[in-house]
């Protein structure tokens, strides 16, 4: 060989070597891009994950709804309806309670009528206590949307939703509606904006909280309870319950 060609040679293995090094440069980076990317999309994934389990995460605290009066959730009234001498008619209630929902049924749109009316101050009392009475705690989470449309939207929403959880009351004994339904159901009343409270359950603490206070203070052990300007009464029908309230009025 020449030394012409020896040195041709020469500088091609030199530029072979050179193309190798630049190869393995290009690859480091990219492979250190990747990982870096990787890295970044895994802290980014792990953060999601954080927030989303602290988003949903249950409550501990006691936290009262906000709009009650007394404990209990007002009936609305046109603000020219004078009620303030009216008698005050507490119904405390369940909403995964069966006999609760043969009372709304036969009772509820009376009620109303009376308290719109002006005749009774009518208030819902929150007595959660059929935990077990259900696969899925719902007696918990139906009072708990409740209240997390009481406490944003005031009475009115409340009971809207009220008269959607008795209108699909499921049997006791079996799996009641799931969140993501109760936060369709609500939005179906026109209550929005729910699905925080209820996935984080946020007004359950109080609601067993309120409960027993009501067991031990109001002497409440089931579902429906009456009271009737504090006094528990038997009536469980239209024509009796007007004939309570005409003699409240009276006493």
């Amino acid at each position: 060989m020449t030394n012409d060609r020896q040195a041709r040679a020469a500088r091609a293995e030199k530029m072979r070597k050179e193309r190798e090094r630049a190869d393995r440069r290009q690859r480091n980076t990219i492979t250190v891009a990747i990982v870096a990317i990787v890295v970044v999309l895994i802290g980014a994934a792990g953060w999601g994950i954080r927030s989303i389990s602290k988003d949903n995460q249950k409550a501990t605290e006691v936290v009262e709804p906000r709009n009650l009066v007394e404990q209990g959730v007002p009936y609305p009234v046109e603000d020219d309806v004078d009620n303030s001498d009216a008698p005050v008619v507490e119904i405390f209630e369940d909403f995964l309670c069966p006999a609760c929902g043969n009372f709304e049924q036969v009772n509820g749109t009376f009620l109303q009528q009376q308290a719109a009316s002006g005749a009774i101050q009518l208030r819902f009392m929150p007595f959660s206590f059929l935990h077990t009475m259900s696969t899925n705690d719902y007696s918990h989470r139906a009072m708990n949307i409740a209240m997390c449309a009481l406490d944003q939207e005031g009475p009115d929403a409340f009971w809207a939703v009220h008269g959607a959880l008795y209108a699909n009351q499921p049997a006791e004994g079996g799996p009641g509606p799931e969140d993501a339904e109760l936060i369709s159901m609500a939005e179906d009343v026109g209550v929005e904006g729910l699905d925080s409270c209820v996935r984080t359950e946020k007004f359950v603490p109080w609601i067993d909280e309120i409960q027993d206070e009501f067991a031990d203070d109001r002497k409440v052990s089931g579902t429906p309870t009456v009271h009737i300007d504090g006094k528990e009464s038997d009536a469980r029908t239209p024509a009796d319950l007007e004939a309570a309230f005409q003699a409240a009025s009276k006493s």
